[in-house]
Parts: structure tokens; sequence; C-alpha cells
């Protein structure tokens, strides 16, 4: 059944909320909702008490590693850690705590889809498929059409989001999360269009993030993907500045399910 998952992202060893489409190595043309007076592991625990599962962890840049590990330490076993992982550091995540790793950038050298990457990555994780979550984040390119996108979503792959790269995909992975980078950190609502799609390809775990705003977002996820897909609300939410929806209503929204 659908529910409400949250995230911590990490920019500079600080939680920011950022509008995704900005987010460029230089950072000059970094658009910042939100940066946190608190540190990574207030919402680990914040997430840890209220019982918010399958949160992600995702590091924005260097800069990031301690604070990601900090939020380790608070909710041993209960976050799931992206942004730079590697066949080289991915044992290493798993060993400091996150419960599982997830991969992009590493799978598109050159922007172009390395099989041989995606099985370096299983083989150091002992090929335990439940540790790893591939990110599909990606952007739209022309009509009801997505293609992954990687590098801090300013570099578009070769590889389009698609019944067939799913399916291709499905067997080394535990689950799938796919952000919608042009509606990320913008409040404008979800893209429908990709959730219904991925609710009709994926037979694994699927949690979109990218324009949610509040619980009626989650019931349109609910709706258009049958209860399939996870919804994951960054901007909106209270305790990252928002006005959309408090995170007690999402807690109070998922126990409902």
């Amino acid at each position: 059944m659908t529910r409400f998952r949250p995230c911590i992202d990490l920019h500079a060893g600080q939680v920011k909320q950022i509008v995704g489409g900005t987010l460029d190595s230089a950072t000059s043309e970094l658009k910042t909702n939100f940066v946190s007076p608190h540190p990574p592991a207030y919402f680990a625990k914040l997430y840890r008490d209220n019982e918010l599962t399958g949160a992600h962890v995702i590091m924005l840049g260097p800069g990031n590693k301690e604070a990601a590990l900090e939020s380790l330490k608070a909710w041993p076993g209960g976050l799931q850690v992206g942004g730079g992982i590697t066949d080289e550091n991915a044992r290493e995540w798993v060993e400091a705590g996150a419960e599982k790793v997830i991969i992009t950038s590493y799978l598109f050298p050159n922007g172009k889809f390395s099989q041989s990457h995606l099985d370096a990555v299983l083989a150091a994780l002992d090929g335990d498929k439940t540790k790893l979550v591939i990110d599909l984040s990606c952007r739209r390119q022309g009509d009801d059409r997505w293609f992954v996108a990687m590098n801090k979503w300013q570099t578009i792959t070769d590889m389009e989001v698609s019944e067939e790269s799913i399916k291709a995909l499905e067997p080394y992975c535990s689950e799938f999360l796919i952000h919608a980078a042009d509606n990320e950190g913008l409040q404008k609502g979800i893209d429908e269009k990709l959730v219904q799609r991925l609710s009709e390809w994926c037979s694994i775990p699927v949690t979109y993030a990218g324009g949610g705003r509040n619980l009626e977002d989650l019931e349109t996820v609910k709706r258009l993907s049958g209860g399939k897909i996870d919804l994951t609300i960054g901007s909106a939410l209270d305790c990252f500045g928002g006005k959309g929806v408090t995170l007690q209503e999402c807690v109070e929204w998922n126990r409902r399910q």
C-alpha cells in the first residue's frame, strides 16, 4: 500500500531542500528552499521515533560523508544511503549501518549504462540485491518520455525509463527510487503520467519523489498506482520550512493505510 517516505538531502554537510534542476556542480545557480538549523541526526531520530521506514539519505556532492554517517549512527539499519556510491564503497556504507545503498551515476559512465558496473556493485554486496536500490531519477524529454539523469540531474543518459529498462534492472535490485528532477523542489505537484507508468511497469517497490505537496498528493499517488508506489515529500513539509503538510499528518496518514 502507498505510504509516505521521508528524506534527508545533504549538501555541503547540511540538511537542505533544493530545486532539483538547479543542482549543478558549480552550485552558483543552486536554488535552495530550506537550510535546516538541525543536524542530520535530528531528522534520523525523528523518522525513527515515528517508524518512517525506507527513508533515504542523499549526499548531493562532496563534503557530506560525516553528515551521512551521523544519520546512520542515529538509526542503524533504518536508512538508505545514496550519492557517490560505487563498487568500492557500497559494502562500507552497509557496514556503517545503511539498510540499503542507492546507486545512480556509477551505473552511467560518460552517460552510458554499464552492466559491468552494476554487476560490480552487486558483487561488492555479495550478490545480496536486498541491499541495493537503483535510482532512476529522470528528466522529461518531450511528451511522456523520461530519460535517466545523473551528475546531480544535469547529465541526460542514454537510458530511457521504460518498461523494457525497468524489467532489465529489476533482477538486480530490491527497489527503485525515482526523482522526477523537473518537479523536484518546486511544490507544483507530481508527474502523474510518470507515476501511472511506473505502477504499470514495476513489480518491485518504487518510491517516487518530486513535486509532492500535501496529503492530496499522497492520495493521488495511491489512486494512480493502485497503492504500489510510495511518495517522498520534501520541501512542502513543515520540518523543512514548508507549509503544505506537517510531518505528523504524513505519519498519521501512513498509520491509516
